[in-house]
């Protein structure tokens, strides 16, 4: 576990266009990490001076730069074998870039509007090595996890159901696959019932139509 004094020692690069914003985080973060050592840069080429050949461990980064989308040196940041994590925070709104950000590599994201206290919160969290999701981003993360796709119906098989289905597809009879299984063929028989059930394949041809149509077989 990342200790107290680390973090208060950590070295934190301000990546915004604007001087006003990156002065009021040096304030905020020179008070939750008297001992940080915190740099400015107002543009993606003077960050990347920065980043060349010096520690860091941690980037606040804003999207919007004069030269630039911040999200490229997100990637740069990705790609240079150090890891080093970055907390987007930028004036776009979560519900529009958050979930790119995070996609792309970021370990957190917040709109400039937040409270102060949530961007100490969000700093200490990844400089302990975890990411941070606000309560906003964290709805927006529920709503899209609840639109995936429902998953097959044999991810519901257990390993055992899943040997039985691709032996009746492979077209082995009750008896053989009770033989080959040392299991009884009443045991079998109530494998089989239960697969018809759990899948919707009413015969050992729809079963086997449905092995082969999801690639559960290759003998087939």
């Amino acid at each position: 576990m990342v200790s107290a004094s680390w973090l208060e020692e950590a070295r934190i690069l301000l990546v915004d266009d604007h001087a006003i914003v990156r002065r009021g985080l040096v304030h905020v973060l020179r008070e939750a990490f008297p001992r940080a050592v915190l740099a400015e840069a107002g543009a993606l080429a003077q960050a990347r001076a920065s980043l060349h050949g010096q520690r860091w461990d941690l980037v606040l980064l804003d999207i919007n730069l004069p030269d630039g989308n911040g999200l490229d040196l997100l990637e740069a940041l990705r790609g240079d074998g150090r890891g080093i994590p970055a907390l987007i925070l930028s004036s776009y709104p979560e519900a529009e870039f958050a979930m790119a950000a995070l996609k792309a590599g970021a370990a957190g994201y917040l709109a400039k509007g937040s409270l102060l206290d949530e961007v100490v919160a969000a700093v200490t969290r990844i400089l302990a090595g975890g990411r941070y999701v606000s309560s906003t981003l964290g709805e927006l993360l529920a709503a899209e996890l609840g639109n995936l796709p429902a998953p097959p119906p044999h991810a519901t098989l257990s390993p055992r159901e899943l040997e039985v289905l691709k032996l009746v597809a492979g077209g082995h009879s009750i008896k053989a696959i009770a033989s080959a299984t040392a299991l009884s063929e009443k045991t079998i028989g109530t494998y089989r019932s239960r697969l018809g059930r759990k899948l919707g394949q009413a015969s050992n041809v729809d079963l086997a139509r449905y092995a082969m149509k999801h690639k559960l077989i290759d003998d087939l």
